[in-house]
């Protein structure tokens, strides 16, 4: 660390992020434009890394970029805030968009665990196979404008939905 702040690189150790990720944010706007040294560096505050830090945990829970620069703004902006634009809507609305896709995993899970346990070994063949827990048919018939909203074949009870 200079007297100034945090060179690139080790704003980028600190951060757990490239050189690279640091230009890419500055030009998104996420990493505000650095001080330049007397030499031409690149001076970062050193509040940089916790900016960074949260940019990176925002990702990892899903998420985008767009969405966390609007959720850094909102922050930033608190007075006169949208009330849908902080982050308990936004996390809540991130949750329901999470549970969906588990749901959609789960039954792509299953569906895995009944072709292994039937023993489909071959597409072809399987697709002929009336016993096949594949959903050829399903997605055949188009319905649900592609989307698999599968039935159990042995049952007739429904085991899931693809949306």
């Amino acid at each position: 660390m200079t007297t100034y702040g945090l060179r690139s690189g080790e704003l980028a150790d600190a951060a757990g992020v490239n050189r690279q990720t640091l230009r890419y944010y500055e030009r998104r706007g996420l990493l505000a434009a650095p001080q330049r040294s007397p030499g031409g560096h690149r001076i970062y505050p050193a509040e940089s890394v916790t900016l960074l830090r949260i940019i990176k945990t925002a990702q990892r829970l899903g998420f985008t970029l767009d969405e966390v620069t609007e959720l850094l703004d909102a922050g930033r902006h608190r007075h006169g805030r949208r009330p849908d634009s902080g982050l308990q809507a936004r996390a809540r609305n991130k949750l329901a968009e999470v549970e969906r896709k588990l749901a959609n995993l789960t039954v792509i899970r299953d569906t895995l665990r009944a072709a292994i346990s039937a023993g489909c070994d071959d597409l072809i063949a399987c697709a002929d196979s009336p016993s096949c827990p594949l959903p050829f048919v399903e997605l055949a018939a188009g319905g649900n404008d592609g989307r698999w909203s599968p039935t159990n074949r042995f049952s007739g009870t429904p085991n899931g939905t693809w949306t």
